[in-house]
């Protein structure tokens, strides 16, 4: 039985109740019953209630505190009232519990995941469609309008075109990778690292023309100091490691400007890494000796490495060479959907042995059955997240859209704004596996961890002498636009590779490596 709480600060209706509520051991608020006794309790109903409570406690001294705002009665008619009310009092009580507990019970979405952790995109490529459409000129693109239904930026106009600040902030975005992208196919061995600059220059200027709705982000914690100050957190991911030209001196600028991971490939094969294409053409390629190098500075420089795009064994040297977690910022699960850009389960495993993260990409192409893709909906992407949960663990898995990358998406997901949709969904369906604190996971805390560690990786390499190797002239040797582009003295004879990791640690020379690096789409 509860313990009697006298309540001297409410009416004598709503002591009278509580006094019963008491005695049956309900738990009820305190308020919410001196309200409605006051405005809808009889005289005779509260005698009921009186009555209720002498019958059950049989406790005279009690009975006479319930009774002071009423009349007295004798034993006797308290008995007859008091069993006669019994039902009656026990429905009050439910009524008072259910009308409470309507107004203060709130339900649980899977959306309320983003108001607790920054909802953290691994991929979208708003940048190239600042180049393509207005030629980086951010002073003509109104980023704070609403566009779908802009002549040039609405989906009516611009198939890729999926992005602005009022859709973000309906879809709770906390931080997004912009890409700093540039294509492959026009500018390998040409102009791609200046093109790059150029694209890492447009993100920086969109993110300084909106400083009350972006903020610049360089390191794993100011992800969560952004979302504290109601900003979207703005990191810079460059896609494809045709962007470095092969050079490590381009890799550390890059690095310097604030660019946080590099995909290793786009769609051409580098010199030094095979793109994911090479799987159809079965191909026994892999990263070179020089690949090998460039992930190692990316550990040593603290950026990420993203395996999206690159072959499945890039995928597997890339995941034993590094010395932190990898990403993968934008694919799928294999086993769903079999196609070269998604991670097949023996590369899954690895990713969890190596506290990796696989960001889940929505694009239809990517993640529907083949022939299907104009039928996809938000629960073929929910396919892809639950099947690499359940495979390697929630701890693996994250979200990356690829929105204004691609000419169409998912039915439920049409553009940036439906984040919460898709989380919902999750919670709704799969609540044993899809919690709350799961989906924060999902959400962005399991790429902060995955960046954090790989923070932690530089900053326990920052003895560590950075790499000075140049790619060999046999690799350069084997790609025939090289040598119409590239300054005859960078290519003419091997560098000599002397450089010094550690006191204890030299860097391997750069052998000639037999795998093929031809382009292939």
């Amino acid at each position: 039985m509860a313990p009697i709480v006298y309540h001297t600060d409410i009416s004598p209706p709503g002591r009278a109740v509580l006094l019963t509520a008491s005695a049956l051991g309900l738990d009820v608020d305190v308020r919410e019953v001196d309200i409605f006794a006051k405005q809808h309790l009889t005289k005779e109903f509260l005698k009921f209630n009186c009555g209720l409570y002498y019958y059950i406690r049989l406790k005279m001294s009690i009975f006479d505190n319930c009774l002071q705002s009423i009349n007295r009665m004798n034993r006797r008619k308290l008995i007859i009232w008091g069993s006669a009310g019994t039902i009656a009092v026990i429905i009050l009580i439910i009524i008072i519990a259910v009308t409470t507990g309507s107004e203060t019970t709130t339900v649980t979405r899977g959306s309320d995941a983003l108001q607790n952790f920054p909802l953290i995109d691994g991929h979208n490529d708003l940048p190239n469609n600042l180049r393509m459409l207005i030629r980086n000129n951010v002073t003509a693109f109104h980023f704070e309008s609403d566009l779908t239904n802009d002549s040039t930026w609405g989906s009516a106009n611009c198939g890729s075109c999926f992005t602005d600040i009022p859709r973000l902030r309906k879809g709770k975005l906390g931080a997004q990778f912009w890409v700093a992208y540039v294509d492959c196919n026009r500018t390998q061995y040409k102009d791609a690292v200046a093109e790059t600059f150029e694209q890492i220059d447009v993100i920086r200027k969109l993110i300084r023309k909106y400083p009350n709705d972006l903020q610049f982000v360089t390191a794993a914690d100011d992800i969560e100091v952004a979302f504290q100050n109601g900003k979207i957190g703005s990191l810079i991911g460059v896609e494809g490691g045709h962007s470095i030209d092969s050079r490590l001196g381009v890799l550390r600028t890059f690095y310097d400007l604030g660019v946080r991971y590099m995909t290793l490939t786009h769609t051409c094969n580098t010199p030094w890494a095979d793109a994911s294409p090479t799987a159809e053409a079965q191909t026994n390629n892999n990263l070179t000796e020089f690949g090998q190098v460039i992930v190692k500075e990316m550990n040593r420089l603290g950026m990420m490495v993203d395996l999206s795009h690159v072959s499945r064994q890039v995928m597997l040297d890339a995941l034993n060479v590094s010395r932190a977690p990898v990403m993968f910022s934008h694919s799928s699960a294999f086993n769903i959907t079999q196609h070269h850009r998604n991670v097949d389960d023996v590369v899954l495993e690895k990713v969890k042995e190596n506290n990796g993260i696989v960001m889940v990409n929505f694009y239809p192409g990517f993640i529907a059955p083949k022939g299907t893709k104009d039928n996809t909906n938000i629960s073929t992407v929910i396919e892809h997240i639950n099947y690499i949960a359940n495979k390697i663990g929630v701890d693996y898995v994250g979200i990356g859209a690829d929105y204004d990358g691609v000419g169409q998406m998912p039915k439920g997901l049409d553009d940036v704004s439906k984040y919460p949709d898709l989380f919902d969904a999750l919670h709704a369906g799969y609540s044993n596996l899809w919690s709350v604190a799961n989906l924060e996971k999902l959400a962005g805390r399991n790429l902060v961890r995955v960046f954090k560690e790989v923070e932690k990786v530089r900053d326990n390499l920052s003895n560590e002498i950075p790499y000075d190797n140049w790619i060999s002239k046999e690799d350069l040797d084997k790609i025939e636009e090289v040598n119409t582009c590239r300054n005859p003295a960078d290519v003419a004879n091997p560098q000599p590779q002397t450089t010094q990791i550690t006191e204890s640690t030299t860097v391997p020379s750069t052998s000639v490596n037999t795998a093929s690096s031809t382009n292939t789409i």
